[in-house]
């Protein structure tokens, strides 16, 4: 970047002639390296280091606007490198497992591929080169928005020593008991053929019918028809009076297949006050049905699945030679529930269809489709079981305990009951999943039956494949085609891209200082960084946790293709600045509440970037070629000695406000600062001055404020005060970012 002169500061600021300019400046500096400052002395001796993390983004497209909220941890990163603290803000990115594959399998189906019938070393190769890809756009993208990161440091969620911290992770939860493998009822999406996990399950509400059918001397409502060829039992409230002489019993009853046999049980979790009381036992393919049948194992038959895993019904091998199931096999669940009810209905089995009951339906989050329950071997956390005597305490009770002392702090602080009530219903974590992209779960099986092994065994692994024949027999063994649900390995992503356990970096900076992301993953990610950050190393992952809303229109609306109300961030850029896109994602943000964007916010911030440039050129053009600012000024009269005394104000106000989170009051503040206080009141008093005998006087005046303006500024609007910081005269100057924050 070539040293702007106050002759080349023209009439206009045009951000698209500095921007690329100043960015390679800063970046071939070498100071967004907290090592570089330190060796040149912009760090303060024994100053407490800053860090803060990227929330990485996903891998599979370009940045949204939601992404350019990164400038708010780009604000914290270049306050406190200014304070004279060593600072790193690391970057990443993420391989985002099951949110990848989904934007791949759309890129597939495009070009008329099938994920189904390419190797799965292909396809990961594939998608490897997908996002390798994105990775670099996104790359330059951030630098767009002005991210001071250290590039050398960037690490992506695939990285080996990524890869290896998060199998250590898996190995002593499983020695401390805390990971399991069992035969479960999960949530499986039908479409990408995978189990979602309860956060990843979006309910909806619907109305559909509700029939009440025949099951000998009991009627009873259910919505689901199509599972009743896999009902186990008929579940009725202990307590319920209309059923007492029949608890225990076999009852006969008439189905579409012939007649059967059913039981009759007690259970506490049957509502007696839904339909008639009487509700039918399907485990295989309802999680309440699953948890009465584990309390009623010794008394009513196990899961008998009717509903294969493409959604679709599945009775032959319980009926091969029934022609009735054979009607319905192979139907998808909606078709087989309609030709069912007519079906019950000539029949005499059904007894009235309530046709519009409301009710809330478990869909996926990505495609909408309906939840498909399943009963598969998968592998689980133990989210609130104690490890043992010596370690009593639960992931659980880490994360907890952790904020109820402050060691961790929610802003804004209301986040902190939500989190608390969240960790209160917590349930236990489903970590596989059956898709290709991601990291392999590290665990093989011994073929062979005859073998003494009786539990999965694995390792830290460098390959997925290091192992080849079972230690104990020598046998031939496979390896789990599972991969980790993305959230368990960025669950670990502060320590892990720091380099536990003896990484430089992560001895320096962790705990990092603040984790800032959207408040819609609190659940997802940051309560889990928080327990798995607690139990690998001890220490909770951040002291902090800025937690921002979703950004919407001026009409609060959710932004979205279909609406045509979406705001491209890099098309924004190039029209108006990254600066102006940056203030006006700040000013008004407050913490957890969504942000309300517009295009003509954005262009009022690129009039304000202008009206800086203006003071600038004003102050600049006004010097007398002799002029050198040296960082001090000395009031000559009383209303200098005030404007002083405002200008300490205005600073103090700024620091505060930026040390206790509250950006958007910060920027606000600056904002009437410089346009109203400084621009309007100040300059338009000293122009006077500036053809008079105090000529010199008033422009050493006017060259402060201004360098005071542009250090406090510089945090918000990078670029610009950069741009023109190389125009102020001073002896020994450095580039804007390391300038020592004013006080």
């Amino acid at each position: 970047m070539s040293r702007f002169t106050m002759k080349e500061l023209a009439k206009a600021y045009d951000a698209k002639q500095y921007e690329a300019d100043i960015y390679k400046r800063w970046e071939e500096s070498g100071f967004f390296d907290p090592g570089v400052c330190v060796e040149q002395g912009i760090t303060k001796k024994n100053a407490v280091p800053f860090c803060i993390i990227m929330p990485p983004p996903n891998a599979n497209g370009s940045l949204h606007l939601g992404h350019a909220l990164y400038c708010l941890q780009d604000i914290m990163a270049r306050y406190h490198r200014m304070r004279g603290e060593p600072t790193l803000y690391l970057p990443g990115a993420d391989h985002a497992g099951f949110e990848t594959q989904v934007v791949y399998d759309k890129k597939l189906e495009k070009a008329g591929r099938k994920r189904s019938d390419i190797p799965r070393a292909d396809l990961y190769r594939e998608i490897w080169d997908f996002t390798q890809s994105n990775k670099q756009v996104m790359e330059q993208q951030l630098r767009q928005l002005g991210m001071s990161c250290d590039w050398s440091r960037e690490k992506f969620t695939l990285d080996p020593d990524i890869i290896k911290t998060v199998y250590a992770t898996f190995k002593r939860l499983y020695a401390d008991g805390l990971v399991y493998r069992e035969n479960r009822i999960v949530n499986w999406c039908t479409k990408h053929q995978t189990t979602l996990s309860d956060l990843e399950i979006k309910h909806v509400e619907r109305q559909d019918p509700l029939y009440y059918i025949k099951y000998g001397p009991v009627t009873l409502a259910t919505i689901r028809l199509e599972t009743k060829f896999g009902d186990t039992a008929v579940a009725v409230h202990p307590k319920d009076k209309r059923y007492r002489a029949l608890l225990g019993k076999d009852i006969e009853i008439q189905t579409l297949l012939g007649k059967t046999k059913i039981k009759v049980i007690a259970d506490e979790a049957v509502d007696p006050e839904f339909g008639t009381g009487a509700v039918k036992v399907t485990p295989a393919h309802d999680p309440n049905d699953f948890e009465i049948w584990k309390r009623h194992e010794k008394e009513i038959p196990g899961p008998k699945p009717v509903i294969d895993q493409y959604g679709r019904m599945d009775l032959i091998e319980y009926w091969p030679d029934n022609p009735a199931a054979k009607k319905y096999h192979g139907l998808k669940v909606l078709e087989a529930r309609e030709v069912m009810a007519a079906d019950m209905q000539a029949a005499g089995l059904m007894e009235k269809v309530d046709s519009s009951y409301a009710h809330n339906v478990a869909t996926c989050y990505k495609c909408g489709n309906i939840v498909e329950p399943r009963i598969l071997p998968q592998w689980y956390i133990r989210m609130t079981a104690k490890p043992s005597s010596e370690n009593p305490k639960s992931l659980r009770d880490l994360a907890v305990e952790a904020v109820k002392k402050g060691e961790v702090k929610f802003i804004p602080k209301s986040m902190e009951k939500t989190f608390m009530q969240w960790m209160k219903n917590l349930r236990d974590w489903n970590i596989s999943r059956q898709i290709v992209w991601g990291i392999r779960i590290p665990v093989w099986y011994c073929k062979n039956a005859k073998c003494k092994m009786q539990n999965a065994k694995f390792g830290v692994m460098v390959s997925i494949d290091d192992i080849k024949d079972c230690p104990d027999c020598g046998g031939e063994v496979e390896h789990d085609s599972d991969v980790f649900d993305t959230w368990f390995s960025s669950g670990q992503w502060p320590f892990a891209a720091l380099g536990y356990p003896e990484g430089k970096d992560y001895k320096e900076f962790y705990p990092t200082s603040v984790m800032e992301t959207g408040w819609d993953i609190l659940f997802f990610w940051v309560a889990r960084m928080i327990m798995l950050g607690l139990y690998a190393t001890g220490e909770v992952p951040f002291r902090h946790v800025y937690l921002h809303g979703l950004v919407r229109d001026r009409d609060r609306q959710k932004m979205s293709k279909s609406k045509g109300n979406v705001i491209d961030p890099l098309g924004v850029i190039g029209q108006y600045g990254a600066d102006a896109l940056r203030l006006a994602l700040v000013v008004g943000n407050t913490p957890g509440s969504d942000i309300l964007i517009s295009e003509e916010k954005i262009k009022g911030y690129r009039n304000f970037a202008n009206k800086v440039w203006n003071i600038s050129r004003f102050v600049l053009m006004r010097l007398d070629a002799a002029m050198v600012y040296d960082g001090a000024f000395t009031p000559s009269n009383k209303r200098e000695e005030e404007i002083i005394a405002a200008l300490k104000t205005i600073t103090k106000q700024v620091t505060t406000h930026i040390d206790q989170f509250r950006f958007y009051q910060a920027a606000e503040d600056l904002y009437h600062y410089i346009w109203h206080e400084f621009a309007d009141v100040i300059i338009e008093e000293q122009k006077p001055r500036l053809d008079g005998p105090e000529g010199k006087q008033a422009q050493k005046l006017l060259l402060h404020l201004l360098a005071h303006s542009l250090k406090l500024l510089h945090p918000f609007m990078p670029f610009v005060t950069e741009a023109v910081w190389q125009s102020v005269p001073m002896k020994e100057k450095r580039l804007l970012m390391v300038e020592r924050w004013p006080h």
